[in-house]
């Protein structure tokens, strides 16, 4: 895996003002990494939720992720850096991650701010016990918050319980 490593990449933001959704991640997978592409990996079932819960008119690659700043999606994560998993993460990276998320977040003010994985929210904002989806309070003002599972396959939740969180999220930015 040291190999695999070093062909790591930052993946840039992919934002612009007024995006109807920004999706924040933990940080990229190592596959993301390699290929400077937003949920890459084998086992993320990011794109085909999207597609599935009526986001996307198709089912999108990982390679077309820039492209959807077209439709008014963005990404970013809340740690830019590489990992296997979220909790190779260190306490100093998520804090220098949640400052440069917030100043993003209240530069760009997307409609609504995606969080993919509660952890990562928890991270955001240090509430814990929260509900999936929106928020019953906002970070940023103007900003609707809302909390989706994470889409990686070592989530354990059934795809269908994922698939209903995405479905919300769909429905309120097509009201």
């Amino acid at each position: 895996m040291y190999m695999r490593e070093l062909n790591q990449q930052p993946i840039p933001d992919s934002i612009k003002k007024g995006l109807r959704i920004l999706f924040i991640g933990y940080n990229p997978s190592l596959t993301s990494g390699e290929i400077g592409h937003n949920y890459a990996g084998r086992g993320n079932r990011f794109w085909r939720l999207l597609h599935d819960a009526g986001l996307t008119p198709r089912l999108i690659k990982p390679a077309e992720d820039r492209d959807l700043l077209e439709i008014g999606y963005g990404f970013t994560n809340i740690v830019a850096r590489s990992t296997r998993r979220a909790d190779e993460i260190t306490r100093q990276e998520y804090a220098e991650g949640r400052v440069r998320l917030r100043e993003l977040i209240s530069e760009h003010t997307p409609m609504v701010a995606c969080f993919v994985g509660k952890g990562v929210y928890e991270e955001y904002n240090g509430h814990r016990s929260i509900p999936w989806g929106v928020q019953p309070e906002s970070a940023v003002p103007g900003v609707i918050d809302f909390v989706a599972p994470s889409s990686s396959g070592l989530v354990r939740m059934k795809y269908e319980d994922i698939l209903e969180i995405y479905r919300e999220l769909s429905v309120l930015v097509n009201r």
